[in-house]
C-alpha cells in the first residue's frame, strides 16, 4: 500500500513550499513584525557605522547564507559569508568590531555555529538568527530571532531541509530589500555595483555610451549650411550640435536639413546654422541611465540626445545605435 508521502505529486511538493512561504508572510504581518523591524534597523545601523553583515550557516543552510550575503551586497549592504567549520580554524578573524552576524540554523543547535557564539558575542555588535526552533540555544543567545518554522518539509521523510531553507531564503531576501528601501537604494546605485555582464549593460549610464570629444559634431550659429552639412557627414551621427561659447544653442538634424530643402530649395544652403537650428533640442545628463535615454528617444521619436551638464555645456551625443549593445533594443 502506498502511503501519503510517497504519493505526493511534484505539484504537491511545490505547494508544501508555497504554504511555508504563506505561513512566513503571515508571521511577518503579525507576531514577527516587530522582531523583523528590529533586524532591519540593526542591519541599517551596521551599514551606517561602516560595519559589515557576516552571514553564516552549515550545510544547506550555509548555501542559503551565501545567497543572502550576495543579495545584501548587491543591494548596497556590505556582507560576506563565513563558513562556521572554517571559522573555528582561523576564519573567525573575518568578524571585526562593528560587524553583525546573521546565523542560519533550522534546529538552532548546529554544533559548528554554537562553538562560535562566545566569540561572536564578544566581537560583533549584534546576532540575528533564522531558526525553526525559537526555543533553541542559538535563538536564546540572539539579539533578534526570526522564526523560519514550517508546517512540514517537502521531503517525504521529513529529513532533508526543503521548505525550511526556502523560507530562510525568502526571509533573507525580504530583509535585504527592506534595508535597501530604508536606505533609499536607487537603480543608479544598483548599476554601480553591477558593471559587468548583461545586467551591467542594461544599467549602463549615458556617459559610458555617448560620443565625446572630437567625435561630437559641432558648429557655430554663423556657420554656413554647406559647412554644416560637411560636419554632419564627417561625424556620421545624422545631426550636429550648434554651440555658443561651449554651451548648447541648438541642433540641426538630417530631418531639419531635409525640411529646409523642401521648403526653400537650393537657396536654403545660403543660410547659416543659427537660422535653421532647433532652439529647444532634447537633452540628457551623463549620469542618467541608458534606459531613461531610450525611453526619451522612443517617446519623442528621435534618434539622438545631446548630453549636457547643468550649465548646458556640451559633453557628448548619445545616438540610438549606441544603445544596441546594451540589449535594451
Amino acid at each position: 500500500m502506498t502511503d501519503f508521502a510517497s504519493s505526493r505529486s511534484p505539484a504537491d511538493l511545490v505547494r508544501i513550499e508555497a504554504s511555508a512561504l504563506l505561513a512566513l508572510a503571515g508571521r511577518l504581518d503579525g507576531a514577527m513584525a516587530q522582531e523583523f523591524s528590529r533586524a532591519v534597523e540593526i542591519v541599517l545601523k551596521c551599514g551606517q557605522d561602516r560595519g559589515r553583515v557576516v552571514v553564516t550557516g552549515m550545510g544547506k543552510s550555509g548555501i542559503i547564507a551565501q545567497k543572502i550575503a550576495a543579495t545584501l551586497s548587491s543591494t548596497g549592504t556590505p556582507a560576506l559569508f563565513l563558513h562556521p567549520a572554517e571559522a573555528v580554524h582561523g576564519d573567525l578573524g573575518m568578524v571585526a568590531r562593528g560587524d553583525i552576524v546573521i546565523a542560519l540554523s533550522a534546529s538552532g543547535e548546529t554544533e559548528e555555529i554554537l562553538r562560535l557564539l562566545a566569540t561572536i558575542q564578544r566581537i560583533g555588535d549584534a546576532l540575528i538568527s533564522f531558526c525553526c526552533n525559537t526555543d533553541s540555544t542559538l535563538a536564546r543567545a540572539s539579539d533578534v530571532t526570526l522564526d523560519c518554522s514550517v508546517p512540514e518539509e517537502a521531503c517525504s521523510l521529513g529529513l532533508a531541509p526543503t521548505a525550511s531553507t526556502t523560507a530562510m531564503l525568502a526571509l533573507g531576501d525580504a530583509l535585504a530589500i527592506a534595508v535597501s528601501i530604508k536606505k533609499g537604494f536607487r537603480a543608479e546605485d544598483f548599476a554601480n555595483l553591477h558593471p559587468g555582464g548583461k545586467l551591467g549593460k542594461k544599467l549602463a549610464r549615458v556617459r559610458d555610451l555617448m560620443h565625446s570629444g572630437l567625435r561630437v559634431p559641432k558648429v557655430r550659429p554663423e556657420t554656413p549650411m554647406k559647412d554644416v552639412i560637411y560636419e554632419m557627414s564627417r561625424k556620421g551621427l545624422g545631426m550636429t550640435t550648434v554651440e555658443t561659447e561651449g554651451r548648447l544653442a541648438g541642433i540641426i538634424s538630417d530631418g531639419d536639413l531635409r525640411r529646409l530643402l523642401e521648403r526653400t530649395g537650393a537657396s536654403g544652403l545660403e543660410q547659416c546654422a543659427g537660422d535653421v537650428m532647433n532652439h529647444t533640442p532634447k537633452t540628457i545628463q551623463g549620469d542618467e541611465l541608458a534606459a531613461r535615454a531610450l525611453f526619451t528617444m522612443e517617446e519623442k521619436k528621435i534618434t539622438s540626445l545631446v548630453v549636457v551638464d547643468p550649465e548646458m555645456h556640451i559633453e557628448g551625443v548619445l545616438h540610438l545605435h549606441d544603445l544596441w549593445e546594451t540589449e535594451l533594443i
